[in-house]
């Protein structure tokens, strides 16, 4: 009998199906299979954070308030449509952050006007002729200094403005006046060397005119130097009572931590698409275009490396479904170690009946045997399975507790026992003791590289030495370093063990190719996981 015939190659599902629906699920997968890339890279941006908050000392700000009023030459006049009455903010905003008010601040506190100008901030809130000065600091009597002296600063810079906008105004008048005065002191002596005549009538007359020219000239005057210049009030000044941190620093921490794991799943899904992993069925049969035979859970205690025993068994069956005796099965990987699952199937094979064979030539026999041993004991028993109980010696009495059995006559020894003379006829017999084997439970004769499993039996040796076996189990070594595995499968069939989270998915198709270039149709792929992280 020979191995079953190798189905034709199956066609890739993801050509024959529908798309895949890329779920929620699948987005999160790659962060949390790279949660330890996320984790480190946010604590690298919290420690950041950390060390900002630490080492760069804190920032006070200050504020103080200043109330802008329009200059007008009668403040009493009620206020009404005219354009005198209104201030434009964003020009007085200007001002007051202007060179002229920032190179005061220069001169006073001391420093780059760069600095003073980054470290000043005027507010002007709509609808209100307010100006909000905030000077920020790194400690609060300098931030409470500032923003005072920059108040101040910007209503004497206002104040000077329209101090010589009433100077230019009040020198034109004056002159203006002194032209006037002359022309009347010519008139009146022109006035009064033509008395009584008609030169004299029309010279008072001028005189008349320029003396109320005089007076409006006088007039306006008076009203130009009595206009108040002050352009505001300070309302509200700087006090270290009312100085506040520029910014919650514990704000720094979380944005430092948040930042850091959005960086991290940028990172891990820029890793993930480098390095590709399996990471489920459908990865798996995508990248091999294989049936699955079964999936190998891990137990929940995480960390142990030993495989779910009825997940094991579930393969042992899908395995065994598809090949007959004598078979040559191949347990084939790209970079990972199948002796644990060789040996979980071995298991399982053979407490159905099957003498099994276990072939290894990489030096892992004492490990595949281990793992036998461990894996028989957790075999479930069967109730349907009687147990023959070991036969009594003559003589031993009933279990009932009744008279002994009637023992057979007991033989004499022969006097003359085979051996003990020799014989003189060429022709006779030589008869040689017997050698007693030891059997196991089930009757069969032992041997020293064979171990019992149930009804069946698990031997181990080298692929040479499994040739006069009916099923045969080869634990190849990774196909990345050592090509007996698919040399083996040449001549029986393959199981391809995936291991998910760690196959990377270009190894697999790699594997794959290997095996359909050398003309093995595969039996399938078994998606597993060792238990590590």
């Amino acid at each position: 009998m020979t191995d079953a015939t190798p189905a034709p190659w199956p066609s890739d599902p993801s050509n024959s199906g529908a798309a895949r629906v890329v779920t929620l699920s699948d987005l999160l997968r790659v962060p949390m299979h790279r949660l330890r890339l996320v984790v480190a890279v946010a604590v690298a941006g919290l420690l950041a954070a950390l060390g900002y908050v630490l080492l760069v000392p804190a920032a006070v700000t200050a504020s103080a308030v200043v109330a802008v009023r329009p200059v007008v030459t009668d403040a009493f006049t009620p206020s009404g449509a005219g354009a005198d009455r209104a201030v434009n903010m964003n020009v007085e905003s200007g001002l007051a952050t202007g060179t002229e008010v920032v190179q005061r601040l220069a001169d006073a506190v001391g420093g780059a006007p760069r600095e003073i100008r980054n470290a000043l901030e005027v507010e002007v809130p709509t609808g209100g002729q307010i100006l909000r000065f905030t000077y920020q600091a790194h400690d609060a009597q300098r931030a409470v200094q500032g923003a005072n002296l920059a108040a101040r600063s910007y209503l004497d810079v206002r104040r000077a403005m329209y101090e010589q906008q009433r100077a230019e105004m009040l020198r034109s008048y004056d002159a203006s006046i002194a032209k006037v005065v002359a022309q009347q002191t010519a008139v009146q002596k022109r006035a009064s060397s033509a008395k009584g005549t008609a030169a004299g009538d029309a010279a008072l007359a001028e005189l008349s005119g320029i003396n109320n020219q005089l007076t409006q000239l006088n007039a306006a005057r008076t009203e130009i130097a009595a206009v108040d210049v002050n352009p505001g009030w300070v309302t509200q000044t700087a006090e270290r009572a009312l100085v506040s941190s520029a910014g919650h620093r514990p704000i720094y921490l979380v944005a430092g931590l948040l930042g850091g794991a959005l960086i991290g799943v940028v990172l891990a899904y820029a890793w993930e698409s480098a390095d590709r992993r399996v990471r489920s069925v459908t990865d798996g049969r995508d990248a091999t275009g294989l049936p699955l035979l079964g999936t190998v859970r891990r137990p929940p205690l995480r960390g142990s490396p030993r495989a779910v025993d009825a997940d094991v068994r579930y393969v042992a069956m899908a395995v065994a479904e598809r090949v007959r005796q004598p078979a040559r099965v191949a347990l084939v990987t790209s970079r990972e170690d199948a002796t644990a699952l060789t040996a979980g199937l071995a298991v399982a094979l053979a407490a159905d009946g099957r003498e099994v064979f276990v072939a290894d030539d990489s030096g892992r026999v004492e490990r595949l045997r281990a793992a036998v041993l461990a894996d028989r004991g957790r075999l479930p028993v069967d109730p349907s399975r009687p147990l023959v109980p070991k036969p009594r010696p003559a003589g031993t009495p009933a279990a009932g507790g009744g008279a002994p059995a009637e023992t057979s006559a007991t033989r004499r020894p022969s006097p003359h026992p085979p051996g003990s003379r020799p014989s003189t006829d060429p022709d006779a017999t030589l008869t040689l003791p017997r050698v007693s084997s030891a059997r196991t439970d089930n009757g069969r004769p032992a041997s020293a590289d064979e171990v019992t499993v149930g009804v069946g039996s698990v031997r181990f040796g080298t692929w040479r030495q499994g040739a006069d076996h009916g099923l045969v189990l080869f634990n190849a070594p990774p196909a990345e370093s050592d090509e007996r595995g698919v040399a083996v499968a040449r001549q029986g069939s393959a199981v391809v063990i995936v291991e998910r989270d760690r196959t990377r998915q270009s190894d697999l198709r790699r594997l794959v190719e290997r095996l359909r270039a050398a003309g093995v149709t595969p039996l399938g792929f078994v998606l597993t996981r060792n238990g590590r992280a």
